[in-house]
């Protein structure tokens, strides 16, 4: 195991006790899975987690007088919305082992692909008069750990929205729309938008139910990530400017199209994907249903 070498004096880790991060599914406190492939942006994370601090180990043995002021601190990255902020923290200014609960919400619209949770015992204020070997800015890390959660599988991953059909332009009974607006350049958080039919009760609940699927949710959901699929592959086939040789910013349309026919067709060129649903779109049907994987639930 590597340990980040500091210019000050840090604490032994046995100094914190950091229960592990618990998913909080309807009240009950689970342990955080390393993956939640039914993870969808409408879907928010409700996390806890309790750590223990031996307060005064942790100065005496950072060289810090006995009323320094301490700081546990959560900050979350998401990689998929490329966002990250402070989620809670928690002024330690007491002696002796004390407990600090962190009971969290992340929105899942602010979230995607790998969520990281880093855990840190601060300096909560700037110690001027402090040793040489002793920290002494504030935010000085003491102690840290890290926990992360991946929250995109195989299937697309975008915004989207349960909305009343009746009141747009799309068919009554229809069950879902993507949406896709913007040139390859465009962010893809603007410009993929899956729009759920609130009227269609099937649809509506398995999304709800997306945290704790149960068998009905998953082929549902397995049957929308498979569609939505096949309108992402064919929106890129259309535009003769999409090859695997197009260069586009990252977390553009662009970049996350690439990276989903790497995933459903790894090694094949671009080029001949586009020929084979030319010249025979009934079996290029097939083959990206097969790509996709539909109906494989566990």
């Amino acid at each position: 195991m590597t340990r980040r070498v500091l210019p000050y004096r840090v604490p032994s880790e046995d100094v914190v006790t950091a229960e592990p991060w618990l998913l909080v599914v309807e009240d009950d406190g689970v342990p955080m899975p390393e993956a939640l492939p039914d993870w969808d942006y409408q879907m928010d994370l409700h996390l806890r987690r309790t750590v223990s601090v031996d307060l005064d180990r942790a100065r005496s043995q950072s060289g810090l007088p006995a009323d320094a002021a301490l700081t546990l601190a959560v900050v979350w990255t998401a990689t998929g919305s490329n966002l990250s902020g402070p989620a809670e923290h928690a002024r330690l200014a007491e002696s002796g082992l004390v407990t600090a609960e962190f009971d969290i919400v992340l929105r899942g619209a602010d979230l995607g692909g790998l969520l990281v949770l880093d855990t840190a015992l601060v300096l909560a204020e700037r110690r001027p008069d402090a040793r040489p070997s002793s920290p002494r800015r504030a935010g000085s890390v003491l102690w840290s750990d890290r926990e992360e959660l991946r929250l995109q599988g195989d299937a697309p991953q975008f915004p989207m929205a349960v909305i009343d059909f009746s009141l747009t332009s799309f068919p009554d009974d229809a069950a879902w729309h993507l949406q896709i607006t913007g040139g390859f350049e465009s962010a893809t958080m603007g410009s993929l938008l899956l729009l759920v039919n609130e009227r269609n009760t099937v649809t509506a609940t398995a999304f709800e139910n997306a945290g704790r699927p149960r068998p009905v949710d998953r082929i549902v959901l397995s049957a929308v990530y498979a569609d939505a699929a096949r309108i992402m592959v064919e929106h890129a086939l259309t535009n003769e400017d999409f090859t695997e040789d197009s260069d586009f910013p990252e977390g553009s349309l662009g970049a996350t199209l690439v990276s989903l026919f790497d995933r459903l067709f790894p090694g094949q060129p671009i080029t001949d994907i586009r020929l084979r649903r030319r010249q025979s779109p009934a079996l290029f049907a097939s083959d990206l249903q097969a790509a996709v994987k539909i109906f494989e639930v566990s």
